[in-house]
């Protein structure tokens, strides 16, 4: 059996390679004038000689046109086409025949072809011609797809946006936790979008259609704790006039989300975990106690170890908050994510205020990658938000963010040159002291100078150093005295 066939390696994006074409035809001659002809035009093609080898082929690697006789032996190429499309739908069929009618061309319609050719062909060009169509075809279903994996990923991701390994992981997270009871820990610097993580959970999981509440326990009276997540009888406590269910009657059936759990007080982190552990509650004031089905994800931004060691949060309530925990990245270690992140932000603010859309400038991508964001993900949206209402035409600046540049933590002025810095008092001190305080004046000179010369920018800062940036940002840091 005579076969070539295409490589097996990873599938590259379409528009990054030639056109993959495989040609199946039970004669040898014909098979390589269409291989020639299709090759001289750029297409990478193989061949197969019949609907069984080219199966075969299939098999190893799926091209992104078939180009096939229907009259071979062992299998037709309606068969082919039909097998074909049931395993690999995507992949484009143009048939050939010899016997053409009006009844074959139906049915090679109905079973999935793009297209259908007579021979003897009218051309050579007709011949390319028709794999390109089917070929283009092919790769606009290709990228439909893409597009529907990223709105069903954005969908079920909701507003978490980022393509970097550590926001990934935090999909994968996400993904394994959602159709599970397990009760989930978000830990994360604030800002970073711990809220988003557990919508997030909530929206994979079987009670999406149940209620999501939100409740912000560092926001809530210390002596009004028990009432907001239990709820209270009529007469529990003065001013109780009426009775009110708590957070957790309310998300009955969904989830609960406890933002900021570690500042809940002792005394109400055990009837937490007694809910917890039971799925019992007792309302303020109420003889007896009931169940309720919710499901809990937390967050914090303190250290809950620290708290442990300090007796400010109990250890049982650790463990039984801590059972998966997702550790969201804070911006400065996701930089990869901060540009995407920004034009998402662009994009929706351009909807919601019903305005024509904008675009970051080149200096606006070089500010928003090189800016540290300690606010992290909520720092960066209301910049974003800021430099679209002050920008004017369509076009955001760097000027137009309002970003506390690193270069003013360490003065305006930056010299324009860094030999010496120092002041001639250091050579009345001891040697050893001199020394040390000419480089620290050089790494301040030097600190700023290259500051000044990339306009702020750290990470270009960083490159031109020959520093990594974490490394550059430690210099910045001792020299103003945070190390």
């Amino acid at each position: 059996m005579t076969e070539r066939h295409l490589s097996a390696a990873p599938r590259e994006p379409a528009e990054a390679r030639p056109t993959r074409v495989l040609v199946v035809d039970d004669e040898p001659a014909l098979r390589k004038s269409i291989e020639r002809i299709l090759g001289a035009r750029g297409f990478q093609v193989s061949v197969a000689e019949d609907g069984v080898a080219a199966l075969e082929a299939l098999e190893r690697a799926q091209p992104d046109v078939i180009l096939t006789d229907i009259l071979m032996p062992r299998m037709t190429g309606l068969d082919l086409l039909k097998k074909a499309k049931e395993r690999w739908p995507a992949v484009e069929v143009v048939l050939m025949t010899a016997f053409a009618d009006v009844d074959t061309a139906v049915a090679a319609v109905k079973a999935g072809a793009y297209d259908f050719l007579t021979k003897p062909f009218p051309s050579n060009d007709a011949i390319a011609l028709a794999v390109e169509k089917a070929a283009e075809h092919h790769r606009l279903l290709e990228r439909t797809q893409k597009l529907e994996e990223r709105l069903a990923s954005r969908e079920r991701f909701g507003e978490l946006i980022g393509n970097s390994r550590k926001m990934q992981d935090v999909y994968r997270l996400i993904e394994g936790v959602a159709s599970t009871t397990s009760t989930v820990l978000v830990l994360g610097e604030s800002g970073t979008g711990k809220e988003l993580v557990a919508r997030a959970i909530h929206q994979s999981s079987p009670r999406r259609d149940k209620p999501f509440v939100t409740v912000n326990c560092a926001a809530i009276p210390k002596d009004l704790v028990e009432s907001e997540l239990f709820g209270h009888v009529r007469g529990a406590f003065t001013g109780a006039q009426s009775a009110r269910a708590g957070v957790f009657d309310t998300a009955d059936g969904g989830t609960l989300f406890l933002d900021e759990v570690g500042d809940l007080p002792l005394a109400s982190q055990v009837k937490l975990l007694r809910a917890l552990q039971e799925g019992e509650i007792k309302r303020v004031g109420a003889d007896e106690s009931h169940f309720v089905d919710v499901r809990v994800v937390a967050a914090t931004n303190v250290d809950l170890k620290a708290k442990l060691e300090s007796g400010e949060f109990r250890r049982d309530l650790f463990y039984r908050l801590n059972v998966i925990a997702v550790h969201l990245p804070p911006l400065r270690e996701r930089e990869e994510d901060v540009v995407v992140l920004a034009s998402h932000f662009v994009q929706k603010l351009a909807t919601r205020m019903g305005r024509p859309p904008k675009r970051l400038s080149e200096g606006a991508v070089r500010a928003v990658r090189g800016y540290g964001w300690p606010g992290n993900v909520r720092e960066l949206e209301h910049a974003i938000e800021h430099a679209f209402v002050l920008s004017k035409g369509d076009v955001i600046e760097a000027g137009d963010l309002p970003l506390e540049r690193e270069k003013e933590a360490f003065g305006s002025e930056a010299p324009t040159a860094i030999s010496p810095p120092w002041n001639h008092e250091a050579y009345a001190l001891p040697y050893a002291d001199a020394k040390k305080r000419m480089l620290a004046d050089f790494d301040l000179a030097y600190v700023r100078e290259q500051l000044r010369r990339t306009n702020g920018n750290v990470s270009e800062a960083a490159r031109l150093s020959g520093l990594d940036r974490s490394n550059f940002r430690r210099v910045m840091r001792r020299l103003r005295g945070e190390e």
